[in-house]
C-alpha cells in the first residue's frame, strides 16, 4: 500500500529523480518595513536591507518549492515630541511554493518564521541601552510575490509581501508588514 500512494505522489506531481532540478543562489535587496495592528498609530516605516540564500527545488516544470534563509534589517519609526526608531534584525526563514506562470516568471507564496538576532532602539538618534526591549523573539508571518529569472542567465528579480501574524511588542498588537524588493544569482 506505501510503494501505491508513493507511486501515485510521483506520478502526480511528475516528481522523479531525472526530472527534479535544484538550484541554488543567493540574493540581497531593500526592505521596506514597518508594522500594522490595531495598537498602532502614526507610525512611519523603515527602509533598510535583506541579504541571503536559497534553493529552487522544482518538482515539474510548473511548480518548485522555494526554502530561503535571509538575514533581514526591518523596524519602525515614529515622530511622538522625539524621533523613535526601532530596529530589528531577523534570520527569516521563508519556504515559498513556487508556480511558473511565464518563460522565467513565477508567483510565490507561502509561511516564514523571523527569529530575531538584534534590535536597537534610538530616541532622537540616540541608542537607549534597555536589557528587555519588549520584542518578542519569534515572528511568524506570510507571504506572496513574484520572480523573475533571466533566461540565458542565472540573474533574477523578485518582489514580495510578507505579513506578520504575530504581534511582536508584548501586549501589544503590532505585527510586522514588509515589502522587499531583491537581486540574486542562481547558480548552475
Amino acid at each position: 500500500m506505501k510503494k501505491l500512494f508513493l507511486f501515485t505522489a510521483m506520478a502526480v506531481f511528475g516528481f522523479t529523480t531525472t526530472q527534479a532540478q535544484v538550484m541554488f543562489g543567493a540574493k540581497a535587496g531593500a526592505n521596506f518595513a514597518s508594522i500594522t495592528g490595531s495598537d498602532v498609530n502614526d507610525v512611519d516605516g523603515r527602509t533598510d536591507f535583506h541579504v541571503g540564500a536559497l534553493a529552487n527545488i522544482g518538482i515539474n516544470e510548473w511548480f518548485a518549492i522555494q526554502p530561503e534563509v535571509v538575514y533581514s534589517a526591518q523596524g519602525f519609526s515614529f515622530d511622538d515630541e522625539a524621533d523613535v526608531e526601532q530596529s530589528i534584525s531577523y534570520l527569516n526563514i521563508p519556504i515559498m511554493a513556487d508556480f511558473t506562470i511565464a518563460e522565467g516568471l513565477s508567483l510565490q507564496g507561502g509561511p516564514q518564521v523571523g527569529i530575531k538576532v538584534g534590535s536597537k532602539f534610538k530616541v532622537d538618534g540616540d541608542d537607549i541601552d534597555e536589557d528587555d526591549d519588549g520584542i518578542e523573539s519569534l515572528d511568524i508571518a506570510t507571504g506572496i510575490g513574484a520572480q523573475y529569472k533571466l533566461p540565458t542567465l542565472g540573474l533574477f528579480f523578485q518582489a514580495r509581501y510578507m505579513i506578520g501574524f504575530t504581534d511582536i511588542i508584548e501586549d501589544v498588537d503590532a505585527s510586522n508588514s514588509v515589502v522587499s524588493v531583491s537581486v540574486g544569482w542562481f547558480f548552475d
